[in-house]
């Protein structure tokens, strides 16, 4: 039997919808998504859109789509609920990063998608729904926030590089940098320019994004071998060593692997001796709270004993290592000005103290020096604190010689007689007794 072309143009319209029908109908309130209408239905809303990525055969996913109806259906006109076969559509799945089913992710205007975590029942998914309605709301009402047409007209944060100014804020640099060479004339440069600008808005104040124009700038393309636009290259830790991005060219798909980039490239945690005023302004003058040890004399810890403590406040570092806090070390009394003003040293050493430079303030530890009360007083600071004290004036640092690593060496004097002393007078007395 012959099939009419009508017929078979809706067979495989059935056949090609057939992941998301295996789990929510044609009459299903769920939004469901394709590459065709994912920009318009998610990328595109003004609105918050929770997006469910599942595959047809998952046992989850099936248990997960009654709750997910009902919330779409209490939360139409509020939210958008909408499910992506990621079975189907593995390229655009991949973009995300999702390895797991379901995967759910809650799409806000202006900003990179964001996991649910939460219970996998109606009552949970809309509360938090709601949660996400109300503080798009707030921005909103507070002008950060504008949604559409006002992302349109805002700058973008991305840096423009050249030759002049690349080594500088690039190359010396401790920050990541993911940097794109591209052509004014180049088409996949243009389909990126919006993206990009996303991307370098989102990630504002986390990573930095900048862009090469190679047409007006050939000596950096030629000095980092790019031979096609858009290249994107990525400026770690190791600035000497970039490596290409070879993700997906799409603001989400950037956003999230600049942030695992800007993970794995923290800075190691360090412990700084303090010994001069140019360590404090480094370390001190950019960070929410510097935490000052003062640690004993080396005489009385020797080396072994100093490098526990110093280990110690490592231990402390490495745990609020994503925190805008330094950790550094001063030997008792080589920093007397200091002592004075945070009142250490007549308790005695170790002590530790939490100095907020910008708001001429201080705490001290009044607990034991050890890791777990260090941790609670970081902590405790990093809240506000508990007996902060104020700092009535920007103590005087002075300039020391760094530890050499070694131990202390006592310092014997020399052996006098007190004829050497007295001199003549001595042994001038000595005679007239005689």
């Amino acid at each position: 039997m012959e099939i009419s072309p009508l017929i078979a143009l809706l067979l495989l319209s059935i056949l090609g919808n057939r992941g998301v029908y295996a789990l929510y109908g044609p009459s299903s309130p769920v939004v469901q998504l394709n590459p065709n209408n994912f920009k318009s239905k998610v990328l595109n809303s003004n609105g918050i859109v929770l997006v469910e990525f599942f595959a047809p055969w998952c046992g989850h996913c099936k248990a997960l789509t009654p709750a997910w109806e009902k919330a779409a259906t209490v939360l139409k006109g509020v939210a958008t609920v909408a499910a992506l076969d990621a079975d189907a559509h593995q390229a655009l799945a991949q973009e995300y990063g999702i390895k797991g089913f379901p995967t759910i992710k809650v799409f806000a205007p202006g900003k990179p998608p964001a996991d649910y975590q939460g219970a996998r029942d109606a009552k949970p998914i809309v509360e938090f729904a709601l949660q996400q309605v109300k503080a798009l709301l707030k921005e909103r009402l507070d002008g950060k926030s504008g949604g559409g047409s006002s992302q349109k007209s805002e700058p973008s944060a991305s840096v423009e590089l050249n030759s002049r100014n690349f080594d500088e804020l690039v190359l010396k640099s401790k920050e990541l940098w993911v940097v794109e060479f591209f052509a004014p004339w180049c088409g996949h440069c243009k389909k990126l320019a919006p993206e990009w600008k996303k991307a370098a808005n989102s990630l504002k104040g986390q990573v930095k994004l900048g862009h090469v124009d190679c047409d007006a700038d050939k000596s950096l393309m030629s000095r980092y071998n790019v031979q096609g636009f858009p290249t994107i290259m990525v400026f770690g830790a190791d600035k000497d060593s970039p490596f290409p991005y070879e993700g997906a060219r799409t603001a989400s798909a950037i956003e999230s692997f600049a942030l695992q980039q800007l993970e794995a490239n923290a800075a190691p945690p360090e412990v700084t001796e303090l010994t001069s005023p140019d360590v404090v302004e480094e370390k001190c003058g950019s960070a929410a709270i510097c935490f000052v040890a003062f640690l004993p004399d080396i005489l009385d810890s020797k080396a072994e004993g100093r490098n526990k403590y110093i280990e110690l406040l490592l231990s402390v570092a490495e745990k609020f290592r994503k925190s805008p806090y330094s950790f550094l070390w001063a030997a008792a009394g080589k920093q007397p000005d200091l002592e004075q003003h945070v009142g250490v040293g007549g308790y005695g050493y170790p002590a530790l103290v939490a100095l907020n430079l910008k708001k001429k303030a201080y705490a001290p530890l009044k607990s034991a020096f050890e890791r777990d009360q260090i941790s609670e007083f970081v902590k405790e600071a990093g809240r506000g604190g508990k007996g902060t004290l104020p700092l009535a004036v920007n103590p005087e640092i002075v300039k020391t010689e760094p530890w050499d690593g070694k131990d202390g060496e006592i310092i014997e004097e020399d052996e006098f007689s007190l004829d050497e002393l007295m001199g003549d007078d001595t042994a001038s007395a000595s005679k007239d007794e005689l």
